[in-house]
């Protein structure tokens, strides 16, 4: 079955950066969009990125576009999220997506 298992998540300053990593199995990773998405404390899922199998196409949402990018090691069956200049409303939990599953997430909280 699809599992998704997100890690890298932690503690940083404001301007601070982060790579979060999603290991992916059960599925043919270099062929599937995959997406991440993020969940602040009290809001819904909001959509952050999204890259194609090939990485031929990425994209963004406006909130982190500039700041934030995509990659993925098809041999590795990985997925990576560079987060760079953190602000405070990026803290979020953190979530790898495919075709709606996510794994359980790994917490990032900007913070002074």
């Amino acid at each position: 079955q699809v599992q998704l298992v997100e890690s890298g998540g932690g503690l940083v300053q404001p301007g601070g950066s982060l790579t979060l990593s999603c290991t992916a199995s059960g599925f043919t990773f270099y062929s599937a969009v995959m997406k991440w998405v993020r969940q602040a404390p009290g809001k819904g899922l909001e959509w952050v990125s999204t890259i194609s199998g090939s990485s031929s196409f990425t994209s963004y949402a406006d909130s982190v576009k500039g700041r934030f990018t995509v990659a993925r090691d098809n041999t590795r069956k990985t997925l990576y999220l560079q987060m760079n200049n953190l602000t405070v409303e990026d803290t979020a939990m953190y979530f790898c997506q495919k075709d709606g599953l996510k794994g359980q997430g790994t917490q990032v909280t900007v913070s002074a």
